[in-house]
């Protein structure tokens, strides 16, 4: 019987029996006291009732032995373990309850080397419960691990995987219970375990890196499942520590926090990782178009990661911006939106080293606006295969011009100026275009009103006033920076208001831009040189009215002068210069009288009052230069500048953005910056690209179908002409000193010096090794 394997069998199956009622009924017989001393104190720990709870003294030992005997502490969580998992199959739960609460006192307890093998079958038993189909059990597994997660451990874990946790909570997070309580408390607790899991892991490097994307491609999306529930609830502050006790517990709020919390401990490395999830989920969700949402996400992006990472969260918009560029007005306008908000969020300086990166960007998408708004499709080739609404282009461009303002406006003031004359750079000249649409809708000047000195200029026809002190204008002496900014890139800007004010299609908002722009610069950029430089080109304006040649309407030349007039009023007073202030009064006391409709009181108002035709004018109505040229050069000011008439100055940039122009352009008015800005879209000819298609053709056909002899011939040829090139190249160029050959006498009896090419030179022994 002995050698018996039914034997052996028998025993074993008896024996498990009897450990198995005695661990069941606690009772201690002879096969009680020969089992291990920790399965003992672990069994004494179980009261007979359940409801009676952890026996606190049993635990004591229990505790008091785990610490005495650290290498026996990997064997009191197995064996735990296994009683857990009989008990939860045998739904007793009261039990599961004690023995979790016995293994979350020993964790607190016990920080040994022997604590990993322990923490195995801890997240062993934590993962039985969350794989469990009954809720309370969820939420016992998951009180537990976080629990776990705040627990520093002395000992590094170099095996330790917490992908099923992961996964697991964040299924939980959107847990469709009938219950809506238990609905709520299932994914509260998945919100806890994922923030007990980033907490445990996130500064960890011997951990997975749970910013990978396939962790935060589920950790994001399942917090912004449950942040929606609280959509109607504005994000007010960077922290919601003013909400209340019963906010606080709700899923929305709770996932703010540990929302929050995340992007808080990202590194610079990590936020294009935590950010794309987001984009994502707003894309396949549909949440662009309501702006909303989309906007609460990134003012919590944005208040809780570290201000100077911002820049990296605007460029993951704009490169999504780009992705999106032929998807509906409405989702990009969203998108624009966000940069906005964010951009307002952001410290100063904080949109990173690719500054003009930005505006190009939000340029570009400007520009692609109006191609769709103008031909009807996202589509050339196949026009007509989706249709656009032409409303919602028009407000995504009011979008992307004020998110263009919004940007400048986080800029220190010396980048200002370089991003005026960038986007300057990018629109071409109105005068190559022959209409602007004649309304539209842009921003205030951001860029170059320092003092607030704007909203006094609201309306060019309340400017014309004899003493312009009761507007409490704010003038400073003019910076160096600001000098050489005007003394580089003055021309180009008087250009554009020269070139704008000549347009057919300008109407009354135009022209108000063109004044509140000459009447910035004159108080904010103005040194001696620029404000002779504007009156001049206030006299051009009007000589521009008087002429012929240009064909304006009747409007369009009164307009014209009545720009001028109210801006050399202004000019004249700015000045101080008395004789100057007294001419431009005569002669707007003299149109008063005899010619209203060269004054803004009749021209800019609702119903114009102006003739049908406009004769000739001459004498006291039109302001002289040679009066002006002679009260300024008393007071000190360049005559011979002044006498000089105002003529546009075309730079290399203009001439070469002219030539460019091949094929039709497409132009649309944008008030950016206060200066009606025409902002085109190049068509290019097709016609160019087929000559250029059909020379390749030809190259690879002669190629192909040429003797061999011809092809070497040709070859030779255009080497021969290369070697020549250089040689020239290389006389030119190389000028070595006098060789010690001597000197040469020219024709003219003159001594010069021989100059010898190096590779002919000859030099000692010594210095050649």
């Amino acid at each position: 019987m002995k050698d018996c394997p039914q034997a052996h069998t028998l025993n074993e199956s008896l024996t498990t029996f009897l450990l198995d009622f005695s661990l069941s009924a606690g009772v201690c017989g002879c096969c009680g006291a020969l089992r291990p001393r920790y399965k003992r104190l672990v069994d004494n720990i179980f009261p007979e009732d359940p409801e009676d709870g952890l026996v606190k003294a049993n635990m004591e030992k229990l505790t008091f032995y785990a610490l005495s005997a650290p290498e026996k502490l990997d064997r009191i969580g197995a064996y735990l373990s296994e009683r857990l998992s009989r008990d939860v199959a045998r739904h007793r739960y009261g039990y599961v309850c004690i023995a979790m609460e016995a293994l979350d006192q020993l964790l607190m307890a016990c920080h040994c080397q022997s604590i990993n093998l322990f923490v195995e079958s801890f997240l062993k038993m934590v993962r039985k419960l969350l794989e469990a189909d009954k809720p309370n059990l969820q939420i016992l597994g998951t009180n537990s691990f976080v629990k776990f997660a705040n627990i520093e451990e002395d000992t590094p874990s170099y095996h330790r995987s917490y992908d099923f946790f992961v996964s697991r909570f964040s299924e939980m997070c959107h847990s469709n219970y009938e219950d809506p309580d238990i609905r709520t408390k299932i994914r509260m607790a998945g919100i806890k375990g994922l923030q007990g899991v980033v907490r445990k892991t996130v500064n960890d490097e011997l951990q997975a890196n749970i910013w990978d994307p396939q962790h935060m491609d589920k950790i994001v999306p399942s917090l912004l499942f449950n942040l929606q529930s609280g959509e109607g609830t504005e994000s007010r502050s960077p922290s919601p520590l003013q909400a209340s006790e019963k906010e606080r517990e709700s899923p929305a709020e709770l996932t703010e926090r540990c929302f929050r919390e995340l992007l808080g401990r990202s590194a610079y490395g990590n936020i294009k990782n935590a950010v794309t999830p987001v984009l994502m989920h707003l894309d396949n969700h549909s949440l662009w178009e309501g702006k909303t949402f989309a906007v609460r996400c990134f003012k919590i992006i944005m208040y809780s990661i570290q201000s100077q990472h911002s820049h990296l969260v605007i460029q993951q918009l704009l490169g999504h911006l780009d992705a999106n560029s032929k998807s509906s007005a409405t989702v990009r306008a969203g998108i624009v939106e966000v940069l906005l908000e964010s951009a307002a969020i952001a410290a100063s300086g904080s949109v990173g080293p690719t500054v003009l990166e930005v505006f190009n960007t939000l340029l570009r998408h400007l520009r692609l606006s109006v191609d769709y708004e103008l031909t009807g499709s996202y589509d050339r080739i196949n026009i007509g295969t989706k249709i656009i609404k032409e409303h919602e282009e028009r407000q995504l461009q009011e979008a992307v011009i004020r998110t263009i303002g919004s940007f400048a406006n986080t800029l220190p003031t010396y980048q200002r100026s370089e991003v005026m004359l960038f986007i300057m750079g990018k629109v071409p000249i109105p005068g190559m275009h022959p209409t602007l649409p004649s309304t539209g809708s842009g921003t205030d000047l951001i860029l170059i009103d320092r003092h607030d000195n704007l909203p006094k200029f609201s309306t060019i026809r309340l400017v014309i006033i004899s003493d312009i002190s009761v507007l409490k204008l704010k003038v400073d002496k003019c910076s160096r920076q600001d000098n050489l900014f005007m003394k580089k890139h003055a021309q180009h800007l008087y250009r554009h208001i020269y070139l704008c004010s000549k347009e057919q299609s300008s109407m009354q908002p135009h022209f108000e831009k063109l004044y509140s722009l000459l009447a910035l610069i004159s108080m904010e950029l103005a040194n001696e040189e620029v404000v002779v430089d504007l009156i001049r080109v206030a006299l051009a304006l009007q000589d521009l009215a008087l002429s012929s040649e240009e064909m304006l309407p009747v409007y369009n030349r009164c307009a014209i002068h009545a720009l001028s007039s109210a801006y050399l009023n202004l000019i004249s007073q700015l000045t101080t210069v008395p004789a100057f202030c007294q001419h431009v009064h005569e002669v707007i006391e003299m149109r008063q009288k005899e010619s209203p409709y060269l004054l803004p009181e009749d021209v800019f108002i609702e119903n114009p009052k102006i003739p049908k035709t406009l004769e000739k004018l001459e004498g006291e109505l039109l302001f002289q230069q040679a009066k002006i040229t002679e009260v300024l050069g008393g007071s000190g000011y360049n005559t011979e500048r002044l006498a000089t008439p105002y003529v546009p100055q075309f730079t290399d940039e203009d001439r070469l953005s002219k030539r460019k122009s091949v094929g039709e352009t497409i132009s649309l008015q944008v008030e950016l910056n206060g200066v009606k800005l025409c902002v085109y879209s190049q068509v290019d000819s097709v016609g160019v690209e087929e000559q250029e298609k059909e020379r390749r053709r030809q190259v690879v056909e002669k190629f192909q179908k040429a003797p061999f002899e011809e092809i070497a011939a040709h070859c030779g040829a255009r080497a021969t002409m290369l070697q020549s090139k250089l040689n020239q190249i290389f006389e030119i160029t190389i000028r070595p000193p006098p060789s010690p050959s001597g000197t040469i006498t020219s024709s003219y009896g003159q001594t010069q010096s021989r100059s010898v090419p190096v590779y002919e030179m000859k030099f000692p022994d010594l210095c050649v090794y």
